[in-house]
């Protein structure tokens, strides 16, 4: 499995890449405008990222907007849905308002800060990669926001 963590904060992003990346080749990035960037290249070399973790709030570009673009990019390049990367928003806001942006932005579910590696796996799980990865269990899968 293919990974792009993408967030601003040092500390997040060192500790999403120690929970997944015995799962995948995780690149993680800093910034909004260098996430587009990279899964721009991923796209034009047709390795595109099978996950991306971002985080909501970012100084350069925020990550809806760079959910946005992504999707945007997707469907410019006739990416079917079911092949595209699977987008796990990670943020610190859990308001009502911020959770429908970011479903009705295209993303495929939301985590909160902190986050445990049970609740990563979990996520996965409801998404389908950790079951195709044998990452988790045979438990029902758990997306709830």
């Amino acid at each position: 499995m293919k990974i792009m963590i993408v967030d601003d904060e040092r500390v997040s992003r060192i500790k999403m890449h120690q929970i997944l990346k015995s799962y995948g080749e995780c690149h993680p990035v800093e910034s909004g405008l260098t996430a587009i960037k990279a899964f721009t290249e991923a796209l034009l070399a047709q390795e595109p990222f099978d996950l991306i973790t971002l985080d909501i709030s970012m100084p350069d570009l925020g990550g809806p907007e760079v959910l946005t673009s992504i999707r945007k990019l997707e469907s410019k390049n006739n990416i079917p849905a079911e092949k595209r990367s699977k987008i796990l928003m990670v943020t610190a806001h859990s308001d009502y308002p911020t959770v429908v942006n970011s479903i009705e932005a295209g993303c495929d579910d939301y985590i909160k800060k902190p986050f445990s590696v049970e609740r990563v796996l979990l996520k996965l799980n409801a998404m389908g990669l950790a079951r195709s990865q044998g990452l988790v269990s045979e438990e029902p899968p758990v997306s709830s926001f």
